[in-house]
């Protein structure tokens, strides 16, 4: 039952103060964010993508200016931290022998305030304070005709917190303020912190995420000022709404969200768990679970921790990519680590119908399919090798194997094949990971340099980011140079 976070702790302000946006700057942001989803909609940005998220970040700087949603004043977290505990077991939620503190490199975790056994119980949170779209904002039930709340659980989250947040009352307000005021998410990256990514495949997934908020922002605008009335939310949103609340927003729900059972279906639903929500991420077994039956979230400890140590817990085995893009941090030494590596068949290759005939029967449905070079000894997955075998034959050996019933053996490394195709996967795989590591505007050695200086952390989150990238390759390298020699 592993889920994301992000490091930063960064507590929001004082929930009450917020400004709403002038009618006369509310008209020019109108004009911006129809220009925003056109952009966002145009199906030919694939052909160019980083001169669209240019495109997309440069309207989005605009509307940000004419935005300027500030909060007035700030809670202190002393008295934030000591409302929060009270209201959780004012409900019922058992969080004796742990407190909230700082730590370094991390902000706010959770700590141990006492000795702690693998699998001990430390932490029970009712429903009744996991904030879900059946536990909170009743009032998204007047858009959830509206596709995207329909279809989207995380989107429909997210609405649901900022109505929390901007409703003259919430029982969620002590909750709230303890969530972070701002992510390290790639939400909240520059442009110029996102060229730090060029020559990973990374920055792909990045910058379709942000195009993907940006257009959900724009059309979540629309939906509000043309509404008017006509539906609670828009009533409580219209005047306050912004780029940088709808990003705090969905940010807040892909570094925190986690799957529960509803209540009521018995279906699994998205949902944010306050306090367990605040243990950081370490390696090692999934030890949460949810306890239908006293209708609690159940946290275990996974090891032993001793007195004033920090609990962490197990967020679910992700490469560093994916913690990069939607948990706003990077894991040194991930065991789960994966390198991206995208191949296709050219519908210009005169064998293109056999192989693609072929990797039907491999059940590779598409002309281009991504793999992962895994974190290990042995990079090369199955499929891949398959993948690769296909893409090298030649015709007589591809009509072999179209008729033959044993198709499935040209997944497994002792398949008798031809020297010649063999060879030929060989030096495919040694030259494209070879291309695919000079693609990166430094080397290994410089990356390492880098991070010695002194940069801001979402800089220095996507140099860790090339480090472990580049180390994937440079390990996937060596293992085929040996696997040519052999």
């Amino acid at each position: 039952m592993g889920r994301k976070k992000c490091h930063r702790s960064l507590r929001n302000d004082d929930l009450s103060s917020v400004k709403t946006i002038p009618q006369i700057k509310r008209k020019e942001i109108n004009r911006h964010c129809e220009r925003l989803f056109r952009l966002c909609s145009d199906p030919t940005y694939t052909t160019r993508l980083w001169e669209n998220y240019l495109d997309i970040s440069s309207i989005l700087e605009k509307i940000n200016r004419l935005e300027e949603i500030k909060t007035t004043t700030t809670t202190p977290r002393a008295s934030a931290t000591k409302q929060f505990v009270e209201w959780l077991q004012s409900y019922g939620a058992k969080i004796e022998g742990v407190s909230i503190a700082e730590f370094a490199g991390f902000d706010l975790g959770i700590r141990a305030e006492k000795d702690y056994h693998a699998n001990e119980l430390v932490l029970e949170i009712p429903r009744k304070v996991i904030f879900s779209i059946e536990t909170a904002a009743p009032e998204l039930s007047s858009i959830m005709g509206d596709p995207i709340i329909q279809n989207m659980p995380q989107v429909a989250l997210a609405v649901a917190l900022l109505v929390e947040k901007h409703k003259n009352s919430s029982k969620w307000k002590p909750y709230l303020r303890m969530l972070p005021g701002s992510y390290n998410t790639v939400l909240y990256m520059s442009t110029s912190d996102m060229v730090e990514l060029k020559g990973s495949p990374t920055l792909e997934a990045a910058v379709k995420h942000c195009r993907n908020i940006a257009r959900q922002y724009s059309y979540f605008n629309q939906m509000f000022q043309t509404s008017g009335t006509s539906n609670d939310i828009s009533q409580i949103l219209k005047d306050v709404f912004s780029y940088e609340e709808y990003r705090w927003a969905v940010s807040t729900v892909m570094t925190r969200q986690n799957i529960i059972p509803s209540k009521n279906s018995g279906e699994m639903i998205h949902a944010l768990i306050p306090m367990w929500d605040m243990c950081n991420h370490e390696e090692g077994v999934i030890t949460t679970d949810f306890n239908i039956n006293s209708d609690m979230c159940e946290c275990y400890v996974k090891r032993e921790f001793k007195h004033e140590e920090q609990i962490f817990i197990n967020y679910g085995p992700r490469t560093n990519s994916d913690f990069f893009v939607h948990s706003g941090f990077v894991y040194s030494d991930n065991r789960n680590d994966g390198f991206k590596l995208r191949l296709g068949i050219s519908k210009s290759d005169p064998l293109f119908q056999d192989r693609m005939k072929l990797l039907e029967k491999l059940q590779f449905s598409t002309t281009n399919v991504s793999f992962i070079l895994n974190n290990s000894g042995e990079p090369v997955s199955d499929e891949l090798l398959a993948f690769l075998r296909v893409f090298s034959m030649r015709k007589f050996e591809l009509e072999h194997w179209l008729e033959s019933a044993k198709v499935l053996d040209l997944k497994h490394r002792d398949c008798a094949l031809d020297t010649v195709v063999e060879t030929n996967v060989r030096k495919f795989l040694l030259t494209r990971l070879k291309l695919l590591m000079a693609n990166y505007p430094t080397t290994l050695e410089e990356d390492l340099k880098i991070l010695n200086t002194t940069m801001s952390p979402i800089r220095k989150m996507a140099v860790k980011l090339r480090v472990s990238e580049k180390k994937i390759l440079i390990q996937a390298i060596e293992y085929v140079e040996q696997w040519m020699k052999a």
